[in-house]
This record gives C-alpha cells, sequence and structure tokens, in this order.
C-alpha cells in the first residue's frame, strides 16, 4: 500500500514541483524526510497503566515501538518530577512513513467529525508542518470498544523544503486537505 504514494511522489509530484518552482535539478525537490507522532499522557504521572495502553495504541497506528518519553524539569503544581514517564512517541521514516501518511490522508482525516480541512498556518517557516488530532479512534485500528480514555496526539511531517510554500505544495500534491 505505501508503494503508492512513494511512486505517486517519484512519477508525478517530482516533475510538477520541478515546473512550478524552477528548480535546476530533482534533487533541489523537497521530499518528506519523516513523520514523528506524539502522544503526551499527563493522566501517567497518577497512573503508569495509561502509558502502556498509549503505547500498545502508536503500536497499532504505527507498526513499530515507540519511545517513552520523560519529563526534563520538575513542576510541582502538576506533580510532576523529572525523569517521570509523560507520552510517547514514534518516529516513522522510508515505507512505514509514506503507508502512514497515506492512511491519515485518505482514511483517518475524512473520519473526523465536522471536518473541514486541516489549517494552512501550521507550518514552522523551515517547511515542516504540524496537525493535532484529538481523538485516535479516527484511525481504523483501534477498536472503539477497547479504547478506556480518547487521546490526542501530534504528527510532526518534516519536510526538506526551504519555505513553507515549497511544503504546502508537497503536502498539498499528496493530498493533504488544507482549508480553502
Amino acid at each position: 500500500m505505501s508503494a503508492a504514494f512513494k511512486e505517486l511522489y517519484n512519477t508525478k509530484i517530482v516533475p510538477k514541483l520541478v515546473s512550478d518552482f524552477n528548480y535546476d535539478s530533482v534533487m533541489q525537490v523537497p521530499k518528506l524526510d519523516k513523520i514523528v507522532v506524539n502522544m503526551g499522557v499527563g493522566e501517567a504521572v497518577s497512573n503508569s497503566k495509561l502509558l502502556d495502553q498509549a503505547v500498545e495504541e502508536l503500536t497499532l497506528l504505527t507498526g513499530q515501538k515507540p519511545v517513552i518519553t520523560k519529563a526534563k524539569k520538575s513542576i510541582s503544581n502538576f506533580k510532576l518530577r523529572e525523569g517521570q514517564s509523560i507520552g510517547a512517541k514514534v518516529t516513522l521514516r522510508g515505507d512505514r512513513m509514506y503507508y502512514f501518511l497515506e492512511k491519515l490522508v485518505s482514511v483517518a482525516l475524512p473520519r473526523v467529525r465536522d471536518f473541514r480541512g486541516v489549517s494552512a498556518n501550521a507550518f514552522d517557516g523551515r517547511g515542516n508542518y504540524t496537525l493535532g488530532v484529538k481523538e485516535q479512534i479516527i484511525f481504523p485500528e483501534i477498536n472503539i470498544d477497547k479504547v478506556n480514555k480518547v487521546r490526542g496526539m501530534d504528527i510532526i511531517i518534516v519536510t526538506t523544503a526551504q519555505t513553507d510554500a515549497e511544503a504546502k505544495s508537497l503536502l498539498t500534491e499528496f493530498g493533504f486537505p488544507f482549508k480553502k
């Protein structure tokens, strides 16, 4: 399934971006570098079982084992100690990255309630895009009956683009549903 998006990139997207941005070489065309999926589990401070469930769900979504993230510093108001486990993240590259992007664009985002497109203002100035998802149940792998708590996640799409315009046109060619 992931070969479709990779092939789409090589056959359709690269020539279009070369003509749009007048690149001298196809090596200048921006490409996807990695996708980072991050799930913060703040409640893991009081109940570490919640973190295990988040890790299990991220493994189902991405097909690879997440890394557990730890708190960098203590915050007494949140009863948080330095080094305490507070989330999980996965870095996807290669075929898994294309497979996840295809699933996100064609299956998960259309399942969001009252979906009108994703914000076009979430670029960081260097061609990277961040998307917040409020519920993990929009992905087909997650069984709604087994979910004990609806959690959100951040999806960061890192590209080799130099500007936001290049990155936006790259993601638009992949079928990203930006708001008009």
